[in-house]
């Protein structure tokens, strides 16, 4: 007999609440750029708020891990050293293409979704809830018909097009974890016995610019600064009413893993992992630190400006 919509909803929603955890991998593809950029994704979690999510870069070595734990929520990029530590209530405050729960919560959420049911799957279309649900305001999220864990996600924009996809190659519920599979330092120095640590080596980085700002918003200046660390660039953008600064200088490395407190919320930008705040967002990627500050612009245009910064742009 077939399922009806409903009663596939009320089997996640019993699947969510009795499970322990679980431990899942996946391939994220983001094409949101000129570049399509890869990641692998390892999934852990235990209930009821530890997570583990590192996300591999295949090409670039590189590699951050968002943990959450009795602590609070991480942000670690091993190759630098860092951590950054944010009192957050992430994942809670919005979609992740990658945890199992959020898929099952915007399902439950949306009382419009439509839903259809293959010889293997179910397949549900919900709206997202995105700090940037303006670029990604929908998804398509296919889960088993054996045993309702996530077989892939696709995030559309307002015409369809998927400029995000997970394909999960592996789930387990009701996985195990050693004592220290959430501990802080225990995957700092796990992940940088993999990850070699950035290179001490004086390479110039190339200059990037963003790709998508809000119309009408101009270049009005481009400042080179040599400061101890190598050269500081200042770029400048705006218009009569609207105005931003992006920082970009060498990344170095932290003497110590000691965790650096961060106002603000971690955010998905796609490449890497940042800090939003009201007015800035900040992120560490290739090597590189930047920094977006802004007047003016709402979260969505300014995560829109720092998602456009990440591949050489033709002037």
């Amino acid at each position: 007999m077939q399922k009806s919509k409903e009663d596939v909803v009320r089997d996640l929603d019993a699947k969510v609440k009795k499970m322990t955890g679980y431990q899942a991998e996946a391939k994220l593809s983001i094409k949101t750029g000129a570049e399509l950029q890869e990641y692998d994704v390892d999934i852990w979690h235990s209930k009821p708020t530890y997570y583990r999510v590192n996300l591999k870069n295949s090409k670039k070595d590189q590699s951050q891990i968002i943990l959450r734990n009795a602590d609070g929520v991480f942000v670690l990029t091993p190759a630098l050293n860092k951590s950054f530590r944010f009192q957050s209530d992430w994942p809670q405050n919005s979609s992740q293409s990658y945890l199992y729960e959020s898929l099952v919560r915007d399902v439950l959420k949306d009382k419009e979704a439509t839903f259809k049911s293959t010889d293997d799957y179910y397949v549900f279309q919900t709206k997202t809830n995105y700090q940037n649900h303006n670029m990604i305001p929908k998804q398509e999220i296919t889960f088993s018909k054996k045993d309702l864990a996530p077989v892939g996600v696709k995030l559309m924009d307002n015409d369809s097009n998927v400029l995000v996809e997970v394909k999960f190659s592996k789930v387990k519920f009701d996985a195990k974890f050693d004592k220290g599979a959430f501990d802080m330092k225990k995957n700092m120095s796990g992940a940088q016995m993999e990850v070699p640590t950035a290179a001490k080596e004086d390479k110039p980085f190339a200059i990037l610019y963003p790709n998508d700002v809000p119309k009408g918003m101009k270049q009005k200046e481009e400042k080179q600064l040599q400061t101890s660390n190598g050269k500081r660039v200042i770029l400048t953008y705006g218009d009569s009413k609207k105005s931003f600064t992006l920082i970009q200088e060498k990344a170095k490395a932290a003497p110590t893993s000691a965790p650096i407190s961060v106002s603000g919320e971690p955010v998905d930008l796609g490449f890497t992992v940042g800090a939003l705040t009201e007015n800035s967002v900040t992120w560490a990627h290739n090597g590189v630190d930047y920094t977006l500050a802004a007047k003016g612009l709402t979260p969505d245009e300014l995560l829109t400006v720092a998602r456009s910064v990440y591949e050489k742009a033709s002037k």
